[in-house]
């Protein structure tokens, strides 16, 4: 008969809660020895878990591993067909005293207390496992953009040397570089750039899942939910991180970032409108460099007042929005030549952010690669349910930490512009 670990720890959990009202400072006899008896009963309890935890983590060390040979199943050892499979190896491979499937001896996880099954499991195939955070950057809008940097597997973080420069003005640029024409035996003025420092230190990103009895006898099924849902909410939070991340604990978001340049509303511009002064603007404070990269992401809520905006001339009006599959044939409306995407993290209409225009090859993101990155699935972890947990470490922020101040002018520009709100 099996021990149920889960049981014996929520009785510990128990029997120290009932010592905890037990503690005070002046006993009486009977208290005394109640209290006495609790403390044993604890140290027994804990006692037994460890022995068995030990137990069963010999039992997983030396696990029953069927032999392709004499086994009836014929269990191929060329690794697994699909996701899903793999999915239910795990889960009856994770059984104590179960026959382990051959093809999971080598994905076992590393980096965790492999033999105790409350701390360990199996990971993802390396192909489904890389293909996961594939999927997860296809769905995701604003991360398929974005400068991604890997690092390597011996680090948890990324320090990047930067130019430390906020205005462009004579004897800014690059920091304090500074050029000057010099008369007959003048004295020569030394310059040298200005650095600063870029540190990005990787988050985690957790998913996890409960799956069902009669989910777990459906490979089809179980890689159709596991595989497609978690992949698109991946892609979905990593957009929704690169657009509005607050940076606490999580990556910073352009929006919510230093280099944000925040164009204000007209005087007497109505709550929750967008006019042409509005975009005009924003255009005219997007750093010159970004503007071929760029891309409008908006709230589709703002979508009617973008078809009716025009540029007034005479009795008419020129049209400054053009819609997708319009005579330039282009898949996406656009703004000044640029793309528009309407995107689910936008803000609702009238609020900041809800129409932006942003480089994202000016945003970077660090993660692990490969499958240190991909999702893995530990199972027998969460008072011996089956659970399937994805674990995705990344951090990211704009490369810029600040406007710029141009060379000759008063706006500040920035790869990222929005529009301010308009209660």
């Amino acid at each position: 008969m099996l021990v149920n670990l889960a049981e014996k720890r929520k009785e510990l959990a128990e029997k120290i809660a009932e010592l905890r009202s037990l503690n005070k400072e002046v006993f009486s006899e009977g208290e005394k020895e109640k209290y006495d008896t609790f403390t044993g009963t604890i140290e027994q309890l804990k006692a037994y878990i460890e022995r068995e935890e030990r137990q069963q983590a010999l039992e997983m060390a030396n696990p029953v591993i069927a032999d392709p040979k004499t086994d009836p199943n014929q269990l191929e050892s060329r690794g697994f067909k699909s996701f899903g499979e793999q999915l239910m190896a795990v889960v009856e491979s994770s059984k104590t005293g179960a026959r382990v499937d051959p093809r999971l001896i080598e994905s076992r996880a590393l980096g965790l207390n492999e033999g105790i099954p409350s701390e360990g499991g199996f990971l993802v195939q390396k192909d489904f496992a890389t293909g996961l955070m594939q999927k997860a950057y296809q769905t995701g809008v604003l991360a398929s953009r974005i400068n991604k940097i890997p690092i390597g597997p011996n680090s948890n973080g990324l320090i990047i040397n930067a130019i430390d420069e906020s205005t462009r003005v004579e004897g800014s640029r690059f920091g304090a570089i500074q050029l000057y024409h010099l008369a007959e035996a003048g004295t020569k003025l030394p310059s040298k750039p200005k650095f600063r420092q870029i540190e990005l230190k990787l988050k985690k990103l957790i998913g996890l899942y409960y799956a069902t009895d009669e989910l777990l006898q459906d490979a089809t099924a179980m890689e159709a939910i596991v595989s497609q849902a978690f992949t698109t909410e991946f892609g979905f939070k990593i957009d929704d991180m690169i657009f509005r991340g607050s940076g606490v604990g999580q990556p910073l978001g352009y929006i919510n970032s230093p280099a944000i340049v925040s164009v204000p509303k007209e005087a007497l511009q109505a709550a929750d409108t967008i006019v042409f002064e509005n975009v005009m603007k924003m255009w005219s404070r997007l750093y010159a460099p970004s503007r071929a990269n760029a891309v409008w992401f908006i709230n589709q809520e703002i979508e009617p007042q973008l078809f009716a905006m025009n540029i007034a001339t005479g009795l008419g009006g020129i049209p400054v929005y053009m819609p997708a599959g319009g005579v330039s044939g282009s898949p996406y409306s656009t703004l000044f030549n640029r793309p528009v995407i309407a995107i689910e993290q936008a803000s609702a209409l009238g609020d900041l952010g809800d129409i932006s225009v942003a480089d994202l090859s000016q945003y970077i993101m660090i993660d692990k690669g490969g499958i240190q990155t991909a999702s893995s699935i530990h199972v027998a972890f969460l008072t011996d349910e089956q659970v399937f947990r994805f674990v995705y470490r990344y951090d990211g922020m704009p490369w810029w930490n600040t406007p710029l101040t141009p060379y000759k002018g008063a706006g500040t520009l920035s790869p990222f512009v929005t529009l301010a709100e308009r209660a």
